[in-house]
């Protein structure tokens, strides 16, 4: 892996884990085995630039994981409960939910950092239209489709929150009870 990446890698990781003003550049460093030279000379910006190519990064793994999952099922419904049963498994195996907390970062740097802010305000754009279009194919209206494609981004992010606030699988458990009742009420 070249350094840029295994920097970025590793940066994603820690900055999901600790969160992003509890890593320091040194931890980065330490834990790639890279000099501060190598990192600047990938992200002249420092940690925030980092930070915000990690967030395009996260954007990217999302999407394509999201757009996998919705073209293995033909139901908004099937294509949601897939996906929350998927981050269910990932926090019972690792007590975190691995490649998609990004809530964090958001309620840590949003007010901070106007780069941050945008970088995290299209992240959930992202996901939120994915919704809006699996549902759009399913024959939901425009009007329902935005309205849901919102709910679900709030339900899911908030509920992946509370997983990790409360160390137990039982948020997500518990939308994946309701969401599909509000699936069936709005089409």
């Amino acid at each position: 892996m070249d350094t840029k990446s295994l920097l970025i890698d590793t940066a994603t990781t820690l900055f999901q884990q600790k969160g992003y003003k509890s890593v320091g550049l040194t931890e980065i460093l330490k834990a790639c085995n890279v000099t501060k030279g190598a990192l600047y000379h990938h992200f002249p910006n420092g940690k925030e630039e980092l930070l915000i190519t990690c967030l395009h990064g996260l954007n990217e793994v999302i999407t394509t994981d999201i757009k996998a999952i919705f073209s293995r099922h033909l139901s908004t419904k099937d294509a949601i409960l897939s996906m929350i049963d998927k981050l269910i498994l990932n926090f019972e195996k690792n007590d975190t939910i691995i490649g998609y907390t990004f809530s964090s970062i958001v309620s840590e740097m949003a007010t901070m950092s106007e780069p941050v802010r945008i970088a995290c305000s299209a992240l959930y754009e992202n996901i939120q239209n994915l919704y809006h279009e699996k549902l759009l194919t399913e024959g939901y209206s425009n009007e329902s489709a935005s309205a849901i494609a919102l709910l679900l981004t709030a339900s899911i992010e908030g509920a992946i929150m509370l997983c990790i606030t409360q160390n137990s699988a039982t948020p997500l458990k518990t939308i994946a009870t309701l969401l599909p009742s509000i699936l069936e009420v709005n089409k």
